[in-house]
């Protein structure tokens, strides 16, 4: 499994922010690296959903779960990438809050020869996801 992590301070509250990132179907508008989201089937706070990534527009089946202003755990079930991502929102002030994601995931196919380089793929995009979530709740 490769692990990734990363995280960044939001000037907002946590409230706000849950806002943002827990409306998953605007996922791509964060995540450039997801092209399409198609959701397949909710219960409570589970969705089961399928994802067009960026690579070769591959097809990912993932299960994401919400737990109300905390975290957003998404299992990739199926595609060329496999595991988990994991979001968590912590509050550090009224004002302040900290977003953090891991990434525990395994490459199949093709991809797993160029793991390094897309773990720092992987790494890079996230960052710039943080950072657009960042600039939407401190509009």
């Amino acid at each position: 499994m490769t692990l990734i992590s990363t995280a960044r301070e939001i000037n907002s509250s946590d409230e706000l922010i849950w806002t943002i990132i827990s409306n998953i179907d605007n996922d791509p508008d964060f995540w450039y690296g997801i092209k399409a989201v198609k959701n397949i089937k909710r219960e409570g706070n589970t969705t089961e959903r399928e994802t067009i990534i960026a690579f070769r527009h591959s097809k990912c089946l993932e299960l994401v779960t919400l737990t109300p202003r905390k975290q957003i755990r998404i299992v990739i079930r199926e595609g060329p990438i496999v595991g988990t991502k994991i979001i968590n929102l912590t509050k550090i002030d009224a004002e302040k809050s900290e977003l953090k994601v891991s990434w525990d995931i395994h490459m199949k196919g093709l991809m797993s020869l160029f793991t390094f380089l897309i773990k720092k793929h992987i790494l890079k995009g996230t960052d710039e996801a943080l950072e657009r979530i960042a600039k939407k709740v401190e509009e």
